[in-house]
């Protein structure tokens, strides 16, 4: 038996070799491409749940109640700045956070405002005003910023009174805690705290 390379023609066995090279150098280059590493955002992803520490709380068998709630959002920071009023403006749809407007997802049916909400993903919006704020809960999920906001796909608006408070809060934060009759959805930055009541 002729070894295999006395199969190949001379031209057949030198194209052979030349996309063997070519497979090899592409294979080469593509290894040695580099992916930069993004740096750390200035307004950081987080999330809460409730029950709050769910997950912690899933694996360490002390979940005692049924995940209800998860936000996705993420967290400018106040850096001296005047936020309501000018960072954020008045009277202005806001995505409620920065960078991708900011997600909640209900895993079993509620009630806000009254207005039954059934599970899944929504995205949240805000107009703000001094003494009172409209929460939006938003169907069209995925969005960067407030700039494709459409109102047609709103599943309800609610108007929320401000509070104001004495502490200072530097990052805008949000977290659930349980109520009389579910939970409250609670939003602060800066001297700022809107409460939205949610029914279980």
């Amino acid at each position: 038996m002729k070894p295999l390379f006395l199969l190949f023609k001379p031209v057949a066995m030198q194209k052979l070799i030349l996309a063997c090279l070519l497979l090899s150098c592409s294979i080469f280059s593509f290894s040695q491409t580099t992916i930069k590493v993004p740096d750390i955002d200035k307004s950081p992803m987080d999330m809460s749940y409730y029950p709050n520490n769910y997950p912690i709380l899933k694996i360490q068998n002390k979940a005692t109640e049924p995940l209800i709630a998860r936000v996705i959002y993420s967290r400018p920071q106040k850096q001296g700045r005047t936020i309501f009023g000018e960072l954020v403006e008045y009277g202005k749809v806001w995505r409620l956070g920065a960078n991708e407007a900011t997600e909640i997802e209900f895993y079993q049916d509620v009630k806000i405002n009254g207005k039954k909400i059934p599970k899944g993903r929504y995205t949240l919006y805000a107009i703000v005003n001094e003494t009172k704020w409209t929460l939006i809960v938003n169907k069209d999920t995925d969005i960067w910023g407030a700039f494709k906001y459409d109102p047609k796909k709103d599943v309800t608006r609610i108007d929320i009174p401000v509070q104001k408070t004495d502490e200072l809060v530097e990052a805008m934060s949000m977290m659930f805690e349980k109520s009389a009759s579910g939970i409250n959805f609670i939003i602060e930055w800066e001297q700022i705290k809107i409460s939205l009541p949610i029914s279980i």
